[in-house]
Protein backbone atom coordinates (compact mmCIF):
# COMPACT_ATOMS: atom_id res chain seq x y z
CA UNK A 1 0.00 0.00 0.00
CA UNK A 2 1.43 3.78 -0.53
CA UNK A 3 1.50 5.56 2.70
CA UNK A 4 -1.00 7.60 1.84
CA UNK A 5 -3.82 4.78 1.84
CA UNK A 6 -1.71 3.83 5.05
CA UNK A 7 -2.65 6.95 6.66
CA UNK A 8 -6.26 7.48 5.52
CA UNK A 9 -7.37 3.59 6.22
CA UNK A 10 -5.53 4.28 10.13
CA UNK A 11 -7.26 7.72 10.02
CA UNK A 12 -10.90 6.10 9.31
CA UNK A 13 -10.32 3.07 11.62
CA UNK A 14 -8.89 4.55 14.29
CA UNK A 15 -5.48 2.92 14.60
CA UNK A 16 -2.43 4.47 15.25
CA UNK A 17 0.51 4.34 12.55
CA UNK A 18 3.83 2.67 13.63
CA UNK A 19 6.58 3.19 11.28
CA UNK A 20 10.29 3.67 10.76
CA UNK A 21 9.22 5.61 7.11
CA UNK A 22 10.07 9.19 7.91
CA UNK A 23 7.36 10.07 4.91
CA UNK A 24 4.74 9.96 7.35
CA UNK A 25 6.39 13.27 8.40
CA UNK A 26 5.60 14.83 5.59
CA UNK A 27 2.14 13.62 4.94
CA UNK A 28 0.79 14.84 8.24
CA UNK A 29 2.82 18.21 8.76
CA UNK A 30 3.25 19.37 5.23
CA UNK A 31 -0.16 18.14 3.25
CA UNK A 32 -1.84 17.90 6.56
CA UNK A 33 -3.32 14.53 6.44
CA UNK A 34 -5.73 13.81 8.52
CA UNK A 35 -4.58 10.63 11.28
CA UNK A 36 -5.35 8.89 14.65
CA UNK A 37 -1.51 8.94 15.51
CA UNK A 38 1.82 8.12 13.74
CA UNK A 39 4.46 6.67 16.12
CA UNK A 40 8.04 6.98 13.87
CA UNK A 41 10.46 4.87 15.95
CA UNK A 42 14.36 5.88 14.51
CA UNK A 43 15.53 2.66 15.65
CA UNK A 44 18.54 2.32 12.79
CA UNK A 45 20.09 -1.32 13.14
CA UNK A 46 18.02 -2.72 15.89
CA UNK A 47 16.54 -5.94 15.69
CA UNK A 48 13.07 -7.36 15.84
CA UNK A 49 12.82 -7.96 19.40
CA UNK A 50 14.15 -4.73 20.14
CA UNK A 51 12.03 -2.78 18.76
CA UNK A 52 8.71 -4.50 20.27
CA UNK A 53 10.21 -3.65 23.67
CA UNK A 54 10.64 -0.38 22.92
CA UNK A 55 7.25 0.16 21.72
CA UNK A 56 6.09 -2.00 24.19
CA UNK A 57 7.81 0.51 27.07
CA UNK A 58 5.99 3.32 24.80
CA UNK A 59 2.63 2.06 24.62
CA UNK A 60 3.19 1.55 29.20
CA UNK A 61 4.20 4.70 30.04
CA UNK A 62 2.82 7.51 27.01
CA UNK A 63 -0.13 5.25 25.55
CA UNK A 64 -2.62 7.97 26.00
CA UNK A 65 -0.60 10.43 24.66
CA UNK A 66 0.16 8.99 21.53
CA UNK A 67 -3.65 9.24 20.46
CA UNK A 68 -4.08 11.95 17.66
CA UNK A 69 -0.16 12.92 18.11
CA UNK A 70 3.19 12.70 15.69
CA UNK A 71 5.40 11.03 18.34
CA UNK A 72 9.57 10.53 17.54
CA UNK A 73 11.39 8.16 19.51
CA UNK A 74 15.17 8.66 19.23
CA UNK A 75 18.06 7.81 21.03
CA UNK A 76 16.06 6.59 23.82
CA UNK A 77 13.81 9.75 23.84
CA UNK A 78 10.29 10.47 22.96
CA UNK A 79 8.62 13.61 21.69
CA UNK A 80 5.08 13.88 21.20
CA UNK A 81 3.37 16.61 18.70
CA UNK A 82 -0.38 17.16 19.08
CA UNK A 83 -2.37 17.87 15.94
Amino acid sequence: MRDVDILDLAAREGCLVITMDKDFGELVFRTGRKHAGVLLLRLEGARGREKVAVVEEIFASYGEELVGSFSVYQSGKLRVRRG
